[in-house]
């Protein structure tokens, strides 16, 4: 099983950047894929998630109306299209899927992230540096 991202780099801010995931190595029908980013010396935090359908989309308030997450479920591969990028959103991007919360719940333990259950796989992680 393999997340692969791709498309990180360094931009002013004002650019746009898209990322790319590509998911190989199982079923992924019941899955959600999300991006998560790491900041230097920050943890780790929510960006946006896709249910394997596309139907179902989540956005964290810091990037809801700048970024877009999408599927092309016959390239097995999630985008996360990033405008109007900021300083702040220098990070490392992670991709990471997890069974869907359209799918599994537990009464007795909250889901990792908006849409994901929990995380099972994760990526290795795409640079993404915005300069001023």
């Amino acid at each position: 099983v393999q997340l692969a991202e791709s498309g990180g780099g360094l931009v002013q801010a004002g650019d746009s950047l898209r990322l790319s995931c590509v998911a190989s190595g199982r079923r992924w029908d019941t899955y959600a894929v999300g991006w998560s980013r790491q900041a230097p010396g920050g943890e780790r935090e929510f960006v946006a998630s896709i249910s394997w359908n596309g139907a179902t989309v989540h956005y964290a308030d810091y990037v809801q109306g700048r970024f877009n997450i999408s599927i092309d479920n016959s390239k097995n591969t999630v985008y996360l299209q990033m405008s109007g990028l900021r300083p702040e959103d220098t990070a490392v991007y992670y991709c990471a899927a997890g069974p869907s919360t359209e799918d599994y719940s537990d009464a007795d333990e909250e889901p990792a992230a908006p849409g994901i259950f929990e995380y099972d796989f994760w990526g290795q992680g795409t640079q993404v540096t915005v300069s001023s």
